[in-house]
């Protein structure tokens, strides 16, 4: 599904002096089967961004088309009924507590499928296969959702975006709170799902996590689109001058650089790509 933002502007508040200008002529286009990450800082509009792409909030000014919907100031414009965009476009937001409100974990996960048609049964499969691949074991699928803890119930309302079988996933700060292991397997997971042609698209502080997956990158500052491009050319360059922390991988590349050692950024997504490049450049040193 391809989503594209033309000269989109969103103010919350009715008029002067409450208004509050969230979104600044955002322009863009984010690419089908990408991994995209939004970065920046609080407040820059990242999460009012992310609510444009299937109507949960309506553009002030301009349009998102997002497929063959049209979410748009103009009512006569706009898609009448918005309601299966949310099926195509699932969004899990950082406070996933907001999102679980079923008497059981896998009723939760089965809400979504069974609210589009899906027959109970086959939404409780659903619901199942999709808790597991998230790591919530069976023993927790008759728990209510208020018993888990907050990593839990972030994982829960995953997996009841996944079980909507949407072709973009929209994850608000997925990883917050997760210790090392649960954010590798979360991380893990959206790029399984990636691979497997879903379009995902994170919002995120964390750069690391923009260098280890990301395809495109947004970095947003004050309502607008600041830069649009790879995590490559992003680091390479333009790091400082959008106040953004340098990865970690990025501070060892070049290092490593200055001793001598060559490396394709392109090629280069973790520790393990660094430890193949040095033990053959110092092959090749070798055999010279």
């Amino acid at each position: 599904m391809k989503l594209k933002f033309n000269h989109v502007d969103f103010y919350y508040g009715d008029k002067a002096p409450n208004l509050f200008e969230a979104l600044n002529d955002i322009d863009c286009e984010i690419k089908e089967k990408s991994f995209t990450c939004i970065v920046g800082h609080t407040g820059c509009g990242k999460s009012t961004f992310i609510q444009q792409l299937n109507g949960l909030l309506i553009p002030t000014k301009g349009s998102v088309f997002a497929g063959d919907f049209v979410v748009s100031s103009n009512k006569k414009e706009r898609t009448k009924k918005l309601r299966p965009l949310r099926q195509k476009v699932g969004i899990v937001f950082q406070f996933s507590e907001y999102q679980l409100f079923e008497n059981s974990v896998e009723e939760d996960v089965a809400f979504g499928p069974t609210n589009f048609g899906v027959k109970k049964e086959d939404a409780l499969k659903l619901a199942h296969e999709n808790l597991l691949k998230v790591g919530i074991d069976e023993s927790f699928f008759k728990k209510s959702p208020f018993e888990l803890s907050g990593g839990e119930r972030r994982r829960v309302a995953i997996a009841g975006i996944m079980a909507m079988q949407p072709e973009v996933i929209v994850l608000d700060e997925p990883t917050v709170g997760l210790d090392p292991r649960g954010v590798k397997e979360m991380m893990t997971l959206f790029k399984e799902l990636h691979d497997n042609g879903t379009t995902i698209i994170v919002v995120t502080h964390d750069m690391n996590l923009v260098y280890g997956y990301a395809t495109d990158v947004i970095v947003m500052d004050h309502g607008k689109i600041v830069y649009q491009g790879t995590p490559n050319e992003l680091f390479d360059k333009s790091v400082d001058e959008y106040s953004l922390e340098t990865p970690l991988m990025t501070h060892l590349i070049q290092e490593l650089k200055q001793k001598g050692y060559k490396f394709d950024l392109q090629q280069i997504k973790s520790l393990d790509d660094i430890v193949d490049v040095i033990a053959k450049q110092k092959g090749g040193a070798k055999n010279e």
